[in-house]
Parts: structure tokens; sequence; C-alpha cells
């Protein structure tokens, strides 16, 4: 008899505890259940968002190839639609490069000045920013082409800068920076040896 109202007891302290406690236990499995199923969602949309992404680049990027300048409006749309990831990024470069075979420096410029303060990745960002001073250079922009290069940093960009730079101080008719900048740009070389920056420097030589 007396295991018998122990167990009675037992039983009653159970559904006792239970009531206090089962409704938070259950709340508790539920917030758990909705939370890995959550995240397993948001990691399958990720997933396919990235995937519908690079598949869309790569008709942007076709188009370009073919149509070229005729692509121009819809390789625009996408970059604006992919801002924020990398394969806005790479449109925007490739945008560019068209745009400036057709001279449509505004464009190119625009699109290069994007990438190259609002990219996620920092090589883009220099890539983007040595092309942006070319094109700036292009449009008699050369003192602002010099403050873009400003920003710029990294040894592996440092004979590119100088050359760039270089170029920029052509346009400015300054011979002296013109001349000290490809010769910087000589010694950053990886090979110390560079025809086309031989033959600026050779032309300032005349020049003076």
């Amino acid at each position: 008899m007396d295991v018998y109202n122990s167990e009675e007891q037992q039983v009653e302290a159970i559904k006792s505890w239970w009531k206090e406690n089962g409704k938070s236990i259950i709340a508790g499995l539920v917030i758990g259940f909705v939370g890995l199923f959550g995240w397993r969602y948001y990691n399958d949309y990720v997933r396919s968002q990235r995937e519908a992404a690079a598949t869309e680049f790569q008709t942007v990027q076709s188009a370009i190839s073919v149509d070229h300048e005729k692509a121009f409006d819809k390789a625009v749309s996408f970059v604006d639609a992919h801002k924020k990831d990398v394969y806005g990024d790479l449109a925007g470069l490739m945008l560019a490069t068209e745009a400036v075979k057709v001279k449509q420096y505004d464009l190119a410029a625009e699109q290069l000045r994007r990438v190259s303060t609002d990219s996620k990745d920092e090589e883009l960002k220099s890539v983007a920013a040595l092309r942006l001073a070319r094109v700036l250079i292009e449009q008699q922009k050369a003192n602002d082409a010099l403050n873009v290069l400003s920003n710029v940093a990294g040894d592996a960009y440092k004979g590119m800068v100088a050359e760039i730079k270089g170029d920029a101080y052509v346009a400015l008719n300054k011979s002296d920076e013109a001349r000290s900048s490809y010769e910087q740009a000589l010694q950053a070389s990886a090979n110390g040896a560079n025809p086309v920056l031989q033959m600026k420097l050779d032309d300032l030589a005349v020049a003076k």
C-alpha cells in the first residue's frame, strides 16, 4: 500500500511539474524547430539567389559580347539590381570596358566609380580605381585621376599607379613629375624592363 501511495504521489508530482513547465518546454521545442528549419530555408534561399544571379550574369555577359552597345541598357539594369553582390561589380567592370571601346566615357566612369567605392571586394575596388583613372584622363580630368589613384593601396599596384600618374602628369604638361612617375613605374616592374614605359620616357626626353 505504501508503494502504491509513493507511486501515486510521484505521478501527481510529475503532473504538477508538467502543468507548471510543460508549456515553456513545448514553446522552446517549437522555437528550436522553427529556428532550425528557418536557418535551412534561409541558406537555401541565399544559394538559389546566388545561382540565379550567376545565370543572369552569364546571360548579360553573352549579350554584351554579341550585341555590344545594344546590350548596355540590359547590363545597366542588371548592375542596378545587383549593386550589393560581386556579380553586379563584375558586370559593371565589363560594361565599363565595352563603353570605353565606343567612347562612352561617362557611362564607363559611372560604373567604375561605383565599383571603386562600393564593392566589398578590395581587389575589385583597386582594379576599378585604376581603370577609372585612365578614363578620367581621357575625359581631360587628370587632376581627378590623380585623386582617385591616391586611394589605391597595395604593393601589387605600385607600378600601375605610378605609370597612370605619369600619364596624368603628361596630360597636365608636368614633364618632371611625369618622368619621375614613369621611372618609379619602371623600378616597380617585375622584370625591370617595360618597352611601353621606356617609350613614354623617351618621348618626354624628345619633347624636352
